[in-house]
């Protein structure tokens, strides 16, 4: 260690003890005032040395970065051992010198942190501060840059794309979750086709208003933190959904799982990428969607293998009934829980840090992202060379209101400051700085959206659709026939019957699966035993006929008389419906399917991102997949559709990756979140109104939801070679 230093610590030493004596003589009356005083004398005293002691200051290189010079370079470790010897708790010179961390006010001039603050600085204009605040930006922005290189890209970016992308896959199989399990949920609890409607679309919903809130949080609170408590949320309400019983409290445990669940795309990547230099962030970003692709196949794979086993289930009496649609909803839990273990092993990013002015943990996390990729490589005695970093002084910190405030004074205060500062950050991104590229990306975020998800949507309904009309031209007619004395006890499937006379039958232990009996009689007759499903009796009569544990209710008797006719111990609540079971695996192999079609799209637009661009590649992209969308209209069975809607996503993905990328690179870091939070709010709002338009046309026509979403794709690639290019770029 140099003299100078040693000089330096005792002088500073000296005046911490100065202070405390005039603390101690001060009392107790003017404690306050004299340990503002103290503090002062001591901040000044060691002010008023380094001013005559600056010989050991850092300097800064030509690339910006500020690094050690060679004359204490080579005992760097030493002097922070010597520096913290025979410290205790009131004797604390600096407390992140304790491990090693470099002063974050070495090398400025005065007036800055840690500096005696220039009479008249409070006084200043907001303008110049806001001018001031962006420069320090764009300096930060070069440096961080220079010190993403010397970290190097290795063990620590592959553990946290690992740990990012669990987050990512619970928001793709969150996506699934409601469309999977509506067809026995909507069974289970007795719900009419508005109720299932907006059981379909509250999840949007949910992530809409998540999307917003956790992305302005973000940018104000922290990107891991934020993240930590969205997944936390999501997993509560997923968990709790899967045992809730009344329709009301399971819309509100999907809604909220959703709000949780929503911060998770414009928190990852943000998150991922102020950990990535600048030739490789378009590749590892487009690397780190393909999890949303594994949440789908996950999604997929766990409905096909849980749902349709009804014999998973459990009840206790009439009131609590367990099917196996509720294991399906608690197993889609498990990447979110999983995603929360593994992000509390990784750090806040250090660019949030250093926007926010706090250079001692973002130095000893970058410290900590350079000793493991250099120990990874093989190189643990690289020592980290940077010794201070450009600090954004925040423009709008919370007033200390004191001790002597009520907490929930305080706590209004700071919740008031904190929606202030959010709002003004979202209305930041429609300054006229940024104002025309954000409404650019509004209209490709929504036209995008519309597309895709109103098109993923309406695709199942149009196979189901065809499903149904194929299995209607097979149905098998019978008229006028008469039947006595004849026990039924085999499946009835898929038959019309008018005019016909049953007498004396038995209908016991079997399943009605799409029966229709018109202008019958049954005189007589005696059903036992009988789960049914899409059965219905129109316009007949039943002449002394006992019902025993049937799910016969009265609405499947439409118009039908009931002539000394007894219901005994009916099925009661709703039976889970067991005529859909093929067609439930066509589904959940359908989205399978269609899930996995992206790989190739996914990893070509990785490989390619970084070398034609993300405009040529957004805009390739979406005129590719309008193109491939029109081919869908000459689909005419279910296997070339399903073909064709497999094209559709594989082609797609690449627009959304290089989409997710530019938005991640067009804005600062004081706004990344909040911009893209609010343009993914959007994206969940344009899925809505997609779904709701495209299902509507079901059974009635291809073309107008077709020719939507060609159209807003074509747009959607017109619109994209509007913007700047990003590749190449450090990040604002």
């Amino acid at each position: 260690m140099d003299d100078g230093y040693r000089d330096r610590t005792a002088f500073i030493r000296g005046a911490k003890d100065i202070a405390k004596e005039v603390k101690r003589h001060a009392g107790k009356k003017m404690g306050r005032g004299v340990d503002k005083m103290s503090d002062e004398y001591t901040k000044r005293s060691y002010t008023r040395f380094e001013e005559d002691d600056d010989d050991d200051y850092p300097v800064q290189g030509q690339d910006g970065g500020y690094y050690r010079s060679d004359s204490r370079a080579n005992d760097d470790e030493g002097a922070h051992s010597d520096s913290t010897e025979g410290h205790d708790e009131d004797d604390e010179i600096y407390e992140g010198e304790y491990q090693g961390i470099p002063r974050a006010d070495m090398g400025k001039a005065d007036g800055e942190a840690g500096g005696v603050v220039p009479e008249g600085a409070q006084f200043r204009d907001f303008g110049d501060l806001a001018a001031e605040r962006r420069k320090d930006q764009e300096e930060l922005a070069q440096q961080y840059e220079t010190i993403l290189q010397e970290c190097g890209h290795g063990r620590f970016q592959w553990s946290l794309y690992f740990v990012l992308g669990l987050a990512l896959m619970a928001d793709g199989v969150e996506i699934f979750v409601v469309g999977f399990v509506l067809p026995s949920a909507e069974k289970d609890m007795c719900l009419s086709e508005p109720n299932k409607g907006m059981l379909g679309l509250i999840v949007y919903l949910g992530m809409m208003v998540g999307a917003f809130l956790w992305g302005g949080l973000a940018d104000r609170i922290g990107r891991r933190q934020c993240l930590l408590i969205s997944l936390s949320i999501n997993s509560v309400f997923a968990f709790f959904s899967s045992f809730v019983q009344g329709y009301s409290t399971f819309l509100l445990c999907r809604l909220l799982s959703g709000v949780g669940i929503g911060g998770s795309i414009p928190i990852v990547f943000s998150y991922y990428s102020e950990f990535l230099a600048q030739e490789k962030r378009g590749e590892h970003l487009s690397w780190l969607c393909m999890f949303w692709m594994i949440g789908g196949i996950y999604a997929s794979a766990m409905a096909w293998a849980i749902i349709p086993h009804y014999g998973w289930s459990f009840q206790m009496g009439s009131a609590y009934q367990f099917h196996s649609w509720r294991v399906f909803v608690l197993v889609c839990a498990f990447p979110s829980v999983a995603a929360i273990a593994a992000l509390n092993t990784m750090p806040e990013s250090p660019r949030f840090y250093l926007e926010n002015g706090k250079h001692d943990e973002a130095w000893m996390i970058l410290k900590q992202v350079h000793d493991t990729n250099m120990r990874a490589k093989g190189y643990p005695e690289r020592v980290f060379s940077v010794t201070t970093i450009k600090t954004v002084k925040p423009m709008d910190e919370l007033v200390d209101m004191g001790r002597d405030t009520a907490w929930h004074i305080r706590w209004r205060a700071k919740l008031t400051s904190l929606f202030h500062q959010v709002w003004g950050n979202f209305q930041a991104c429609f300054s006229p700085e940024y104002r025309r590229t954000t409404l650019i990306l509004m209209a490709i975020w929504f036209s995008m959206s519309f597309s895709y998800y109103g098109l993923t949507v309406w695709f199942p309904d149009m196979i189901k659709y065809l499903q149904r009309q194929e299995y209607s031209a097979r149905t098998k007619v019978f008229i006028k026939e008469r039947v006595e004395h004849v026990t039924f006890n085999f499946t009835l499937e898929n038959q019309v019957h008018r005019n016909g006379q049953y007498f004396n039958d038995k209908f016991m232990n079997l399943k009605m699966k799409s029966m229709l009996f018109e202008d019958s009689v049954f005189e007589e007759c005696y059903f036992e035993d009988i789960t049914s499903s899409n059965t219905f009796f129109k316009n007949c009569t039943f002449i002394s006929t006992l019902f025993y544990n049937t799910d016969l209710f009265k609405y499947r008797l439409v118009n039908s008389k009931l002539i000394n006719s007894t219901f005994l111990h009916n099925k009661e609540g709703c039976i889970l419906d067991f005529s859909d079971d093929n067609n439930a695996y066509m589904i959940y192999f359908v989205s399978f399917l269609g899930t996995l079609a992206v790989l190739p799209g996914n990893i070509v637009s990785a490989l390619l991102m970084d070398k034609i661009g993300r405009l040529r590649m957004l805009a390739g992209s979406s005129m590719m997949s309008c193109i491939s969308c029109f081919f869908l209209s000459f689909g005419s069975s279910e296997s070339a559709m399903i073909a064709l809607l497999c094209l559709f996503g594989g082609i797609i993905i690449a627009s959304w990756n290089s989409l997710d990328v530019l938005t991640v690179e067009l804005y600062p870091s004081d706004k990344r979140t909040t911009a893209f939070g609010f343009l993914n709010a959007l994206c969940k709002l344009a899925a809505v109104l997609g779904i709701s338009i495209f299902t509507s046309f079901v059974g009635i026509t291809k073309a107008v939801p077709i020719m939507f979403a060609s159209g807003a794709l074509a747009a959607g690639s017109y619109l994209a070679l509007k913007l700047p290019e990003t590749r190449g770029q450090v990040l604002q």
